[in-house]
């Protein structure tokens, strides 16, 4: 059985690496000085605090083990060497829409990395699969719940 790899941008993973750290340096014991509050009030049974600071715990446990998994099992992969300009993994692509003539611009970042705010898209995204391999001045349809959409991919940047 082989282990499923998990694409990273360097700036990705070092960005889950601090949230993995914050989580178990201030987050953990934070919560453990919750749970010993609530418990001082008294009666557990009857007490919101308490368990209101527990199910934290759980939350905070559980992204924990989550980020411990995906960090053992992350690559980082740096295509910036590469001098063919085509669209890869960690590309910022402009793309300009072919009837508005509208830009935006994305990157192409695993699915932890992924944050639509940040215009960072997911590898497995639709619009990431479409724009995979392709190069400026290409012509790219992208399916939206609204049909098809056509752009121009304008720049294509590591």
């Amino acid at each position: 059985m082989s282990i499923e790899l998990i694409p990273f941008t360097r700036e990705g993973l070092a960005k889950l690496e601090k949230e993995l750290v914050t989580l178990k340096e201030v987050e953990r014991p934070k919560v453990i000085n919750e749970i010993a509050e609530a418990r001082a009030h008294g009666d557990l049974k009857e007490n919101a605090e308490y368990h209101a600071a527990r199910e934290k715990q759980g939350f905070t446990e559980a992204r924990i083990a989550e980020l411990e998994d995906k960090l053992s099992r992350a690559q980082i992969v740096d295509n910036s060497e590469i001098n063919d300009q085509k669209v890869r993994f960690g590309a910022w692509v402009t793309l300009s829409d072919e009837e508005t003539g509208e830009e935006k611009r994305y990157r192409i970042v695993g699915e932890l990395e992924s944050n639509l705010n940040e215009n960072k898209l997911s590898l497995k995204s639709p619009i990431a699969r479409a724009l995979l391999g392709k190069s400026e001045d290409d012509l790219v349809e992208i399916r939206i719940p609204k049909g098809v959409q056509e752009y121009l991919i304008t720049k294509v940047e590591y």
